[in-house]
């Protein structure tokens, strides 16, 4: 994505061309980037956390709070998104929408399915990191 931009920055201005096309990958790009990676950082416990009180609570209270805010927050924000975005995907789907530039990405309804893919893996790693706080750590491993 970095070399992308350099070159259709180097295209432009030093060379004047440009393709709508190229830009939007960059945009196509980053979209992908972040969505997909959602539940990915997630499960590497990367995701952003405000730990004043959480860092100081005993394994159990930590349990605790990752399986409520799982269950209270994480899950119906994921069933909203599903819920909200499954109409406007599927008509996506049905006109089978590219983009509306001239010259722009063809398939723009494969980008918008993120939008439906991405809480369902949210979820799915949601409910993986409920599960997994109850377990007992790994041998040597402290908490």
């Amino acid at each position: 994505m970095v070399i992308l931009t350099a070159l259709i920055v180097i295209m432009r201005y030093l060379f004047d061309l440009g393709w709508i096309w190229m830009q939007e990958l960059v945009v196509w790009m980053h979209a992908a980037v972040f969505m997909l990676a959602a539940a990915y950082t997630l499960a590497l416990d990367e995701h952003v956390r405000v730990d004043i009180f959480y860092r100081k609570l005993s394994r159990r209270g930590r349990a605790w709070v990752d399986t409520l805010g799982v269950l209270l927050l994480l899950l119906p924000t994921c069933g909203w998104i599903l819920y909200t975005s499954f109409d406007y995907v599927g008509d996506s789907w049905r006109i089978m929408e590219s983009s509306r530039e001239t010259g722009g990405m063809p398939g723009l309804f494969l980008l918008k399915t993120l939008i439906v893919i991405t809480p369902i893996l949210l979820a799915l790693q949601g409910m993986a990191l409920a599960v997994r706080t109850w377990l007992p750590p790994p041998a040597g491993k402290r908490t």
